[in-house]
């Protein structure tokens, strides 16, 4: 009898994207894997809607359930974070997930259910039904070390983190992090709602009965040790931790698109490794003035540049998620003749572009970006090196560990204050492309590339980490089997 495997991940292309790749993997140790989707009561590309579509087009072995939509939060119209309002309506949907998972009969053919670091409530159905649940992180150990080490930080707290300002945290298994660094919605009062919130889902996030992360073992090894060190999080005994990445698609590879986009063939046109790629992830956003900086830095830069541009915003408004995305007028965006002085070594694409495959061809030479994880890992799997410019959630902390840690990006100075100058741009570029200092970073990233590329082969550390996680999950099933 097949067993079944069930993902249940939480909205947003960061969070959806990686854990389709996971199921890829169960699919190859032969299993059926069932991907559990909850309705959103808005359509937004930044969280995936349009994603998981297509995901589910290219992926016929995977399954898919949409659970049935619920009444949802009023989104548009509540004074509450986004985020918050998205955790609520998935702890409503908790009984529909519950109906689904008891479908799957009879009982022996469900695996376990791996649920997104997010979907943490879903641990509680878990329970009731007695099925082994684990959490997925689709970001890295490193970040993931960190977050699990903050609540204890915060809970002997009166005031704020914020007011610590750059002062360096000392975390087991990182290197120092600036206070300032830390996730935003953490550095607030800790008795404020979404401190709390997101405090009380690190926490339960590593209550499950083991935890996969989107890594390799080389890449963070001083993280993974740390939660294997009794001080990580004093008191508490912590689940195993299972490298199993890298996670990453093979972009065109993989059929998410039967149409060629037109910047690859713009790209098949350049010298190798000879362009600059800037993008910025899914909710990526800046304001007009830092638009028009970042194309004055490319154009007095005089390197061949292919820039994913979105339509500007807030970063610090969540509420951006929720708008749809109007056509964008690059003429109005951007310094006048831009487009024109640039136009036998550049391209503007509009909001969006094929990630991996970009930045797996032949003529990429650089990346610029938000320092998202997924991305950052798409970066190692292709041998490019990084220009590290880090916007929102955790991925300041991600620019320290790679900059410091993994030497496979360069800090992008002036991202703290939320504006860099077209000078820095110019510069950074520059050094990335053309200096020996360029060279060396490149020859690091492209040493990782294999350590990757290492770990994923049968019998490397990220496939040996899958056996074991497999391997427990079996011995656990035969304990529950005894106890009842």
């Amino acid at each position: 009898m097949k067993q079944t495997v069930v993902l249940y991940p939480s909205a947003g292309v960061g969070h959806v994207v990686p854990m389709a790749e996971l199921a890829k993997v169960f699919l190859s140790h032969g299993f059926d894997v069932t991907m559990v989707i909850f309705p959103l009561p808005f359509k937004s590309l930044a969280l995936g809607a349009s994603q998981v579509e297509q995901i589910a087009a290219a992926n016929p072995s995977i399954s898919f359930h949409v659970l049935p939509a619920i009444a949802a939060p009023d989104f548009a119209g509540s004074g509450k974070h986004p985020f918050l309002l998205m955790l609520q309506m998935l702890r409503q949907y908790n009984d529909e997930l519950e109906r689904f998972l008891r479908s799957i009969v009879p009982r022996r053919r469900l695996h376990s259910l791996v649920i997104d670091m997010f979907c943490v409530d879903a641990v509680d159905v878990a329970a009731k039904l007695g099925v082994p649940v684990y959490t997925f992180v689709p970001c890295g150990a490193s970040p993931l070390a960190v977050l699990a080490q903050l609540p204890a930080l915060l809970a002997g707290r009166q005031t704020g983190l914020k007011e610590l300002g750059d002062t360096p945290l000392e975390f087991l298994g990182v290197p120092p992090v600036p206070a300032s660094h830390l996730i935003a919605e953490m550095l607030v009062h800790p008795e404020e709602e979404m401190c709390k919130t997101m405090a009380s889902i690190f926490e339960r996030g590593m209550d499950t009965r083991g935890v996969l992360v989107n890594t390799f073992e080389s890449l963070e090894s001083r993280a993974v040790q740390a939660f294997r060190d009794p001080r990580c999080v004093p008191g508490k005994v912590l689940p195993p931790i299972y490298c199993v990445g890298p996670l990453v698609g093979n972009g065109a590879r993989d059929g998410e698109s039967t149409e060629r986009h037109e910047c690859l063939a713009w790209l098949d046109a350049q010298p190798e490794r000879s362009v600059v790629f800037l993008c910025f992830g899914s909710m990526g956003t800046f304001s007009e003035e830092q638009l028009m900086e970042i194309a004055t830095g490319l154009d007095k830069s005089g390197q061949r540049f292919l820039w994913v541009l979105r339509m500007p915003a807030n970063i610090n408004d969540p509420k951006r998620l929720l708008e749809k995305q109007c056509e964008l007028d690059l003429d109005a965006l951007l310094p006048e003749g831009f487009l024109e002085r640039t136009k036998d070594r550049g391209l503007v694409v509009k909001s969006w572009a094929p990630q991996v495959d970009v930045l797996n061809h032949p003529a990429t030479g650089a990346f610029v970006t938000h320092c998202g994880w997924n991305s950052m890992i798409e970066g190692i799997m292709a041998g490019v090196p990084m220009l590290c410019w880090p916007l929102y959630a955790e991925q300041k902390m991600n620019k320290i560990f790679m900059t410091e840690d993994m030497g496979i990006g360069m800090e992008m100075e002036g991202y703290m204050t939320g504006f860099i100058k077209a000078e820095e741009v110019e510069a950074k570029i520059r050094l990335v492309m053309e200096s020996d200092e360029g060279r060396e970073l490149m020859t690091r990233v492209v040493a990782r590339k294999k350590e990757a590329e290492a770990a994923l082969e049968v019998g490397g550390s990220s496939y040996a980490a899958f056996v074991r996680f497999l391997a427990d999950v079996e011995n656990l099933g035969e304990q529950l089997e005894l106890v009842q």
